[in-house]
């Protein structure tokens, strides 16, 4: 695939950098995945957009990198490209509440930067593992908030037109971990906008685990650190140290069904567990359509009821989390391969047991499930 003129094509892109040590292993948080034929690091915008446009017209595939915490790739024969985004400038306006950061900008420090200023909006994101390119791609989400409350705008390189432009986020069709870019790779996001609140206070909260009044805002602050503890409790924010942690995150999306759906799931666990712990389950109302409501459950609640215990299988080189059930960790020699067959069994055992079909959240390369 790369011969070398393309190679020394390559080397000439002012701001990119050949590296031809670094594995997906390297590059990913769950710590898995073979060499990629080569790793290209750009450092600054201008130079990845060049690499793209040079690894488009000589038709060569590739895979756009940030922190790696979506993507689960295989352990060999990976005939792809990284391109590691590695520009990093974030701008924070506390006046104006806007917030601009560069694709390939630690997200968590993006958020620290707008609590520090007084900033409200994504105080509920904070502790989330990657960078902020990633982050509209599947409008990232958590406690009770998502990246499409904030998103003013991104910046795309669009490949089919060459074009280099800022685009509303409007564009975008974001929906629950879901945007138009997602699974497209139809354009590479070099910047994102947003505009949060400059009062100090995070948006209203509706988690309840962070509030037991719905719609309270409090200190921008107090929210992130509650957050960051609540994340670290279910091994949530990267740790070396901790195999817990060694993970892509929420492994599988919440499901979204119909309410008939969920009403048998939850007369299922009646018959089986007691009405105490089905009245418990999670659902939440997210459609109201012709064809009736729709309710997103609990992955989670769904995999522990599915009879998968956190720490499962007990020994392996990958398990759950031991801290929460929707990861799928590496306890440090797993292959891609070995999160591949607990997922297939997490998802089996799901399905056969309530008929959801539970959707990974992960990119995957060079393998499926």
């Amino acid at each position: 695939m790369l011969d070398e003129f393309m190679t020394q094509k390559l080397s000439a892109i002012d701001g990119l950098v050949l590296d031809t040590e670094t594995t997906f292993a390297d590059l990913t948080t769950l710590r898995v995945g073979g060499k990629p034929e080569l790793c290209l690091r750009a450092t600054l915008a201008d130079a990845a957009i060049s690499a793209v446009k040079a690894l488009d017209q000589a038709s060569i595939p590739f895979v756009v990198v940030g922190g790696g915490s979506n993507l689960l790739v295989a352990d060999e024969g990976i005939d792809v490209v990284a391109l590691v985004l590695d520009f990093a400038e974030v701008s924070v306006d506390a006046e104006t509440g806007v917030v601009r950061a560069e694709a390939g900008a630690n997200w968590d420090e993006v958020v620290a930067a707008s609590v520090e200023a007084g900033l409200g909006g994504i105080e509920c994101l904070s502790g989330i593992p990657g960078t902020a390119g990633a982050v509209p791609v599947q409008n990232v989400g958590a406690y009770g908030a998502e990246i499409s409350d904030v998103l003013n705008r991104v910046r795309l390189y669009t490949r089919e037109t060459g074009a280099d432009e800022w685009v509303p986020a409007s564009d975008l069709d974001l929906a629950y971990r879901y945007s138009n870019l997602k699974f497209t790779h139809r354009a590479v996001v070099l910047e994102v906008e947003l505009q949060l609140s400059t009062d100090g206070l995070s948006k209203p909260l509706r988690f309840g685990q962070l509030t037991q009044t719905p719609g309270e805002r409090r200190p921008v602050a107090e929210v992130r650190s509650q957050v960051l503890q609540l994340r670290r409790g279910k091994g949530m924010v990267l740790d070396p140290t901790d195999n817990d942690t060694w993970s892509a995150g929420s492994f599988f999306t919440n499901p979204i069904v119909d309410s008939a759906v969920a009403d048998n799931i939850q007369e299922i666990v009646r018959t089986e567990r007691g009405a105490e712990d089905a009245d418990r389950m999670p659902r939440h109302a997210v459609l109201a359509g012709s064809d009736g409501e729709e309710i997103k459950l609990s992955a989670a609640w769904l995999i522990e009821r599915a009879g998968f215990a956190k720490g499962y299988p007990g020994v392996g080189p990958a398990t759950l989390s031991t801290k929460h059930t929707l990861a799928l960790t590496n306890r440090g020699a797993a292959t891609a391969s070995d999160i591949v067959a607990l997922a297939r069994e997490i998802r089996a055992g799901v399905a056969k047991r309530f008929g959801v079909e539970l959707v990974p959240e992960p990119v995957w390369i060079g393998v499926s499930i």
